[in-house]
C-alpha cells in the first residue's frame, strides 16, 4: 500500500459528508437571521379581516375604488390563520372585480407612482397569484334559507350542472389583472412575488 493511500484511508473517512458548508460562508442564511430581512408582521385574526372587508365596502359603494384596493393591499395577511387569509382574498376578488376593464391601467398607475407603490404591486400579485391556486373563492350560489329540489339531475338554483361559471369568471378577472400589472410594474414584478418568502 502506497503512503498517499494511506494516508487518504486515515484521515478523509466519510466525515467529509457531514460538514455543513453554509455554516462555514459568511453571507449564509444560517449566520444570521432571516427575520431581520422585514419587519415582523402584526397578526391579523379572521374578525380583523373581516372589519377590512367592511370598511373596503364602504369605500367601493362611496365610489373610491382606489381606496378600497389600496386599503386591501396595505394589510396583507401575512402572520394569520387560514380562515383569515380567505377572507382577505375573497375581498381583494371582490375588489378587482368591480373595478371596471377601462379604470385598470389608470389606477394601476396611480398607485404605482404613490409612495410605496411598488411594494403594493407586488403584494396584489401575490394575490393574484393565490386566487389563481385556489381556484378563486367559493361563492356560494344557494341563497340561505333556500333548498333546492331535485329535477332529475338539475339544480333550480346556480347555474348547469358542472360548470364553473363564477370560478371561470373569476379567474378571467384575474388574468386580466395579471396582465395589466405586469404592464405596469414589469416582469420584476413576477419575480419578487414568487422569490419572497412572505406568503398571503
Amino acid at each position: 500500500m502506497s503512503i498517499i493511500q494511506q494516508h487518504s484511508n486515515a484521515t478523509l473517512g466519510d466525515a467529509w459528508r457531514t460538514i455543513n458548508i453554509d455554516a462555514l460562508t459568511e453571507d449564509s442564511s444560517v449566520n444570521f437571521d432571516t427575520s431581520t430581512l422585514h419587519p415582523p408582521q402584526p397578526e391579523i385574526s379572521e374578525a380583523d379581516a373581516r372589519q377590512i372587508n367592511t370598511q373596503v365596502r364602504q369605500l367601493l359603494r362611496g365610489g373610491d375604488a382606489e381606496g378600497a384596493l389600496r386599503g386591501c393591499l396595505d394589510t396583507p395577511v401575512y402572520n394569520g390563520s387560514e380562515a383569515a387569509k380567505d377572507a382577505h382574498l375573497q375581498t381583494i376578488t371582490e375588489v378587482l372585480q368591480s373595478i371596471k376593464a377601462s379604470e385598470m391601467s389608470p389606477l394601476l398607475k396611480s398607485i404605482y407612482s404613490s409612495e410605496g407603490g411598488n411594494e403594493a404591486l407586488d403584494v396584489l400579485m401575490k394575490y393574484i397569484y393565490k386566487g389563481m391556486g385556489a381556484g378563486a373563492p367559493k361563492v356560494s350560489r344557494t341563497p340561505s334559507g333556500v333548498t333546492p329540489q331535485s329535477t332529475g339531475g338539475f339544480s333550480q338554483v346556480g347555474g348547469r350542472p358542472g360548470s364553473n361559471e363564477p370560478t371561470g369568471a373569476a379567474m378571467s378577472v384575474l388574468l386580466s389583472w395579471h396582465e395589466k400589472v405586469v404592464d405596469v410594474a414589469g416582469l420584476g414584478c413576477i419575480g419578487r412575488t414568487m422569490t419572497d418568502w412572505r406568503r398571503v
